[in-house]
């Protein structure tokens, strides 16, 4: 369900300011990296859904 093109829906891909861009929180292995990169259906273990209305729900 998730990967590279997931990532912009993924709650560890957060803006940084002081680079100024959006980048993934999750430090990756140099394995997991390599995984990433290369493979265009890689399944991230680390997505979550960035779902601002979960908390909503809860209450």
């Amino acid at each position: 369900m998730s990967g590279k093109s997931n990532c912009d829906t993924c709650s560890n891909y957060i803006y940084d300011e002081e680079s100024e861009c959006y980048c993934c929180d999750i430090n990756l292995d140099e394995d997991e990296m390599y995984r990433f990169m290369s493979d265009t259906l890689y399944n991230c273990p680390y997505y979550q859904l960035d779902d601002e209305y979960r908390i909503a729900r809860k209450q």
